[in-house]
């Protein structure tokens, strides 16, 4: 005996329904390829931020530690100077212990912060957009209080104040990675 029946539309049915399990439609390629799209896109975007970012964050850190290491010298150096020979907002001239000149000469136009000690200049710091040095006096009080030095009478100096601020570019644009530091440099003499 045969249990299978046949009906008339079953054979089609079948026959309809693997033709659609067997191809995409248009429509559905295209929903597929656009969806895709957007994904990569937004791959693409948030890899080319995060690597805009590392690179700002390990500019950041190098210029600060350059700037940081610059100021602990300068500190180091002129705290053992004799005195102060000269000023200008971007020159210092110092006799040292020594009886040698040490100078810090910043030129704006190279962004470069020079020293100059025993017939050797050396760039100390690069890309400093901004440098001024300034200088003070303490007049003998009870308080700690310093005043502002006659630009004529140098030798007077017990301050040196510094502040800077360097950037750099990354790809070509200058962004948000700049170190500023500022200071104030007690002379021991």
């Amino acid at each position: 005996m045969n249990f299978r029946r046949s009906h008339p539309c079953s054979r089609s049915a079948r026959s309809v329904a693997r033709r659609s399990v067997a191809a995409m439609t248009l429509v559905e390629l295209m929903v597929a390829v656009g969806l895709a799209g957007v994904l990569f896109a937004a791959v693409a975007s948030l890899s080319l931020f995060t690597s805009r970012s590392m690179v700002a964050m390990g500019n950041y850190g190098d210029l600060n530690r350059a700037s940081q290491n610059a100021l602990d010298r300068m500190s180091r150096e002129i705290r053992q100077t004799r005195d102060l020979l000269y000023f200008a907002p971007n020159l210092l001239l110092f006799r040292d212990y020594d009886n040698g000149f040490l100078y810090y000469y910043y030129v704006p136009s190279v962004a470069t912060l020079y020293r100059f000690k025993n017939s050797t200049w050396e760039e100390m710091l690069t890309d400093c957009d901004y440098l001024q040095f300034a200088i003070s006096q303490r007049n003998p009080s009870n308080n700690f209080a310093f005043y502002p030095v006659q630009p004529n009478r140098p030798d007077l100096a017990k301050l040196i104040d510094v502040n800077w601020r360097c950037s750099r570019q990354i790809l070509g644009k200058k962004v948000n990675t700049e170190s500023v530091q500022t200071a104030k440099i007690v002379l021991r003499n």
